[in-house]
């Protein structure tokens, strides 16, 4: 089954809600101009900035990673204050909304490596929480097939070039944006409206 936003569960193992310096979450998603409009309206998120992550400086450009030939990602690099917001929330904004976990190496019509689902944890503990969430969320069948999100440590981000930083906010009327990136960000004022930053 897959399981509506609403009753999506919360990760049985989670970083701890404390103050302390801001933490950054590094995620592919498909189109990272949608995973970066989920992200850019919630709680204690600093900012979000698109870019590329798996390849090497040489290829970090989007005409090359389009072409399918390099070992990037497109991902977005959300920085957030973890006294308002875990790891753990992300990530079941993650699985739940801003991507299906469950299709390789696309998310719709969007197909190659560098659409894969992925979490590039930064450290140890990241590793920990996403590990034991894939097994719970495997565990309890919430989705039909079985997630197939690579988790690899980060090794180094790319900021992608300036006119894809946030695309969706800028060309909200944009065919792609409309049918891709708003259906999402409309899903977390329904289902997360708890996890909404305060306006």
């Amino acid at each position: 089954m897959n399981v509506p936003p609403e009753r999506f569960p919360d990760p049985s193992i989670d970083t701890s809600r404390a103050a302390g310096p801001e933490r950054t979450a590094v995620l592919a998603g498909g189109c990272f101009w949608c995973v970066e409009a989920v992200y850019k309206q919630l709680d204690g998120v600093r900012s979000v900035v698109s870019g590329y992550a798996g390849g090497t400086a040489q290829t970090a450009d989007y005409r090359t990673v389009c072409s399918g030939a390099t070992d990037h990602a497109e991902v977005v690099a959300v920085r957030y204050d973890p006294g308002r917001l875990t790891f753990g929330q992300i990530l079941k904004v993650f699985f739940s909304i801003a991507h299906d976990p469950t299709q390789l190496d696309r998310q719709g019509a969007d197909v190659g490596r560098q659409y894969r689902s992925a979490i590039l944890h930064v450290d140890d503990e990241q590793q920990r929480v996403a590990e034991a969430y894939i097994r719970q969320l495997d565990a309890a069948k919430v989705f039909d097939s079985k997630i197939v999100t690579e988790l690899t440590k980060l090794d180094r981000f790319y900021p992608a070039e300036e006119y894809h930083q946030d695309y969706a906010a800028r060309h909200p009327l944009e065919p792609y944006i409309l049918f891709n990136a708003r259906p999402k960000v409309e899903k977390v004022k329904k289902h997360f409206a708890e996890l909404l930053a305060r306006r």
